[in-house]
């Protein structure tokens, strides 16, 4: 969608080009990804250089000479520091960025160790994987998840990333909850399989080149609606929606309706979805009356 939003707003006409831009904005959340699952690691790094510096003080305090290693020494964090696949997947793309930001580092770290959930973890006596996780969890999405100065941070270093920032999150969250004290932190992949990439660049490709015949598709569909006035990014959804319910036999049609009025209502206007839901209905009774939408597999017609 956004994809093809670009394309429009540039007057583009390069598919080849255009469809690089997309694999490459792809590629990009691999790397936003990363640079959120590494925060953690470096938190942690950063924090051990601040206790060893605190020991070697002249006049270190008991406490610097004895510091509360809880943090330190989570479970959860050891995992990821320890984890093959995170070294592997940074090495391979290039990701320095908390090396080469040390104060977007230090800034997060003084948040965390101001924050309730830090003080309540540091203070409690006993301690569990599940304790540890629990912890980690608590601490990504209450405090580093929605943290403005990271958000800053990553904001200015790749605008495209703001709206990627939630799916990234929910991704590494997700993740964090499946461990277990045996389990390693696997890197997540960008695509299920071969076939999952595939369908991003056909999907792209197929409704850019039917746009017009798509376009058809709904403009006698708008009678209470100037064809002419309806919002850009709606008249792009309901292209894709169309493309895959006629392009695509093996995506139900629930799963097509569902996807794209959730995509309006995070992304367009505040009555997109009641017209994009009213037209996607009226369009898939006429092809279900015509024959015209061919879904392969038990369930995918409704």
């Amino acid at each position: 969608m956004q994809t093809i939003y670009a394309m429009h707003q540039k007057g583009s006409d390069s598919l080849e080009k255009e469809e690089k831009f997309l694999l490459s904005s792809i590629e990009n959340l691999m790397e936003l990804y990363l640079i959120m699952v590494s925060s953690l690691i470096e938190l942690t790094n950063k924090e051990n250089d601040f206790i060893e510096v605190s020991r070697k003080k002249h006049l270190a305090t008991p406490q610097e000479r004895n510091p509360n290693l809880k943090f330190v020494n989570n479970a959860v964090l050891n995992l990821l520091k320890n984890s093959k696949s995170i070294e592997v997947a940074l090495d391979t793309h290039k990701i320095n960025n908390w090396k080469a930001n040390d104060d977007a580092v230090l800034l997060l770290l003084n948040d965390v160790k101001q924050s309730k959930i830090y003080e309540d973890y540091m203070n409690d006596t006993t301690s569990s994987f599940e304790k540890d996780q629990q912890f980690i969890i608590d601490l990504f999405s209450e405090v580093i998840a929605p943290n403005e100065k990271l958000y800053s941070y990553l904001e200015d270093y790749k605008l495209t990333w703001v709206d990627d920032i939630p799916v990234v999150n929910t991704q590494i969250l997700k993740q964090l909850k499946q461990l277990n004290p045996k389990s390693e932190f696997r890197v997540s992949s960008l695509f299920k399989d071969d076939e999952d990439r595939e369908y991003a660049i056909s999907l792209f490709r197929k409704t850019v080149l039917n746009e017009g015949e798509f376009a058809k598709e709904y403009i006698d569909k708008t009678p209470n609606w100037d064809v002419d006035r309806i919002a850009e990014m709606d008249t792009i959804l309901l292209k894709m929606a169309i493309c895959e319910l006629l392009k695509f036999p093996s995506v139900p049609v629930k799963v097509t309706i569902n996807e794209f009025l959730e995509i309006a209502k995070e992304y367009s206007t505040p009555k997109s979805s009641i017209f994009i839901n009213g037209i996607l209905d009226n369009l898939v009774k006429s092809y279900q009356a015509t024959g015209r939408m061919n879904k392969s597999g038990r369930g995918l017609m409704e």
